[in-house]
């Protein structure tokens, strides 16, 4: 015989509907594949800004990868339109790849900025934001930045 508080907490953590389930495990798998898309073009975009150039022994360094699975997303890359390559110049983003790379740093700074403001410190919020970023729901992301521009601007009392 179940007693009432054991119910009570049973209904609290009760399955969801299959449907709901299965688009959930599809959304987060979706989310895994953008994710690497997203760190690479965004990757590319910072070595061109503040370097002049993005080569392939660059991102191999940052990323921490092996050569060969930086070389095989680069193709992806090329063969999505996010990127050029140029034999012996390097890497430049296309119109579509800077475009993913600016809403790749605007989520994160949301992110970021939303963690900071309800008192994660720094370098947690900024390694987290890195995960969490391609992962939340544009609808999560409208109240963190709801949440941000009510707040004010960080140091604010």
């Amino acid at each position: 015989m179940m007693t009432a508080s054991r119910r009570k907490s049973a209904n609290k953590h009760s399955l969801v509907d299959a449907d709901t389930h299965v688009e959930s495990f599809r959304q987060t798998r979706s989310n895994r594949r953008n994710e690497l898309i997203e760190d690479y073009v965004e990757l590319i975009d910072d070595l061109i800004l503040h370097g002049g150039e993005a080569r392939q022994v660059d991102i191999v360094q940052r990323l921490g990868v092996a050569q060969p699975t930086v070389a095989k997303m680069l193709k992806r890359l090329a063969s999505d339109g996010f990127i050029q390559q140029k034999r012996y110049r390097g890497i430049f983003l296309t119109e579509a790849g800077k475009a993913l790379a600016a809403r790749s740093r605007e989520r994160h700074r949301i992110v970021e900025g939303f963690l900071r403001a309800v008192g994660v410190g720094e370098e947690a919020a900024r390694i987290d934001a890195e995960g969490i970023e391609h992962h939340v729901s544009d609808e999560t992301l409208a109240v963190f930045k709801a949440f941000l521009d009510k707040a004010g601007p960080p140091g604010r009392a």
